[in-house]
C-alpha cells in the first residue's frame, strides 16, 4: 500500500466490501496492480459485516458500510479518484467514483430480490467517470446505447507455484464451496458418489469446517489463499457446478495453476466457462459425472499448456498494462505527461 504524499494526498483510493473471500482478494490485485503501474494507492474496506436475511438488506447492509468506510478514507486521504469495488460498494456513495464490477443487479438480483438496487445501480453507472468491468459482457443487462464508457478489467490470476517445481497431481478432484448453496455442493457431492472409481477421493474446501469425511471425499474446512493455492497446483480436476458465477476466479486460479476445469454451463459473465470450452468442451456439461469422467480417465494432451496460453490476459503483467494505457489517463487527467 502507498503511503500518502506530503500533502496527505493519494492518487487512488479503492474502497471494497470485505464480506466475502473473492472480493477481499480482488480488492487486493487491483491495489497492488495500480501501485505497479505508479499509482499512490490506499485500499479501505468495510471489515465484517453483519448478515441478515435478504438479498435487498445484505446489499443496503454491505453499501452502507462501503459508504462509511469510503467517506473516512475520502477525508483522510484526500484522493485524486476513487475506485468502488463492486457495483454494491458504489450504491451509496458519497462521492462519484470509477466502478469496478462483475455483474449487475439487473442479472443477479431478480424479482424482488433487487427492487431497490437496479433502478440505482443503472444512476451510478451513468455517473461513474468510467467503468471497471472483469469481463466483456458484464454490462450485457443494460441496452447497448445505455453502456457508460467502459474497460475491461480482470481479476489478476497467475499460476502460483516456482516455474521449475516438479507437479505431482495427488489430488483427483478438487470442489470449492464457501457458499454451499451457490456452488451446488449437494449436487457435486452426489455426483461424485456415482461417478468415482476405486480410491478417487474429491477435496471439498472453503466449507466452515467440521463436515466430517466420507468415503471418496475429504473436507478441509476454510484455508488461507497459499494453502488453497497449493492444493490446486496438487490437483487433476477442479469440479464447478454454481447456479451462477458473475466471475469466478477459484476456476480461473485452477487453470493457472495447470488443473482440468470441469463445470457445468453457468450463467453469467464467467470468463473461465469459455476458456474451459476451447481447451476442451467434453468439459463443459451439465452432465458433470461423464464430464469428470472424461477429464479423468481421457484428459485431453497439453492441456495444462494450453490453459496457460489462454491465462495471459488475466495475468498481473497485462492486468497492470492495461490501467496503465487505458485506466489511469482516464481516471487521472495529465497522467503520464
Amino acid at each position: 500500500m502507498a503511503v500518502a504524499g506530503p500533502d496527505g494526498a493519494i492518487d487512488v483510493l479503492i474502497v471494497s466490501v470485505g464480506a466475502t473471500t473473492g472480493w477481499r482478494a480482488a480488492a487486493r490485485e487491483l491495489g497492488a496492480a495500480f501501485e505497479r503501474a505508479g499509482a499512490r494507492t490506499v485500499t479501505v474496506d468495510t471489515g465484517p459485516v453483519r448478515e441478515v436475511r435478504t438479498f435487498m438488506l445484505t446489499d443496503f447492509v454491505q453499501a452502507g458500510a462501503a459508504r462509511r468506510a469510503a467517506a473516512q478514507g475520502i477525508a483522510r486521504y484526500h484522493p485524486r479518484v476513487v475506485v468502488y469495488c463492486s457495483l454494491t460498494a458504489a450504491l451509496l456513495w458519497p462521492a462519484p467514483g470509477a466502478i469496478w464490477m462483475d455483474a449487475m443487479a439487473a442479472e443477479n438480483r431478480p424479482g424482488r430480490h433487487g427492487v431497490w438496487q437496479r433502478a440505482l445501480e443503472r444512476r451510478r453507472l451513468a455517473a461513474a467517470p468510467l467503468v471497471l468491468t472483469m469481463a466483456q459482457d458484464a454490462l450485457a443487462p443494460l441496452p447497448r446505447a445505455r453502456w457508460p464508457e467502459s474497460v475491461v478489467v480482470p481479476v489478476a490470476v497467475q499460476g502460483s507455484g516456482p516455474e521449475d517445481a516438479v507437479t505431482v497431481r495427488d489430488i483427483d478432484v478438487i470442489a470449492y464451496a464457501a457458499d454451499p448453496v451457490k456452488r451446488r455442493l449437494d449436487f457435486v457431492l452426489e455426483t461424485w458418489e456415482r461417478t468415482r472409481r476405486g480410491e478417487e477421493t474429491l477435496v471439498v474446501t472453503g466449507t466452515p469446517g467440521g463436515e466430517p469425511d466420507r468415503p471418496g471425499v475429504r473436507f478441509t474446512g476454510r484455508v488461507s489463499p497459499e494453502e488453497f493455492r497449493a492444493l490446486l497446483r496438487r490437483a487433476r480436476v477442479f469440479a464447478a457446478a454454481s447456479r451462477r458465477e458473475d466471475f469466478g476466479i477459484a476456476q480461473l486460479e485452477a487453470l493457472a495453476d495447470g488443473a482440468m476445469l470441469v463445470t457445468t454451463p453457468a450463467p453469467g459473465a464467467y470468463p473461465a466457462l469459455r476458456l474451459a470450452r476451447r481447451l476442451d468442451p467434453r468439459l463443459v456439461s451439465e452432465d458433470l459425472g461423464g464430464a469428470l469422467r472424461s477429464a479423468l480417465d481421457d484428459p485431453a494432451p497439453g492441456y495444462a499448456a494450453r490453459a496457460a496460453g489462454l491465462m495471459a490476459p488475466f495475468s498481473r503483467d497485462a492486468v497492470t498494462a492495461t490501467l496503465t494505457q487505458h485506466v489511469l489517463p482516464r481516471l487521472l487527467p495529465g497522467w503520464g505527461s
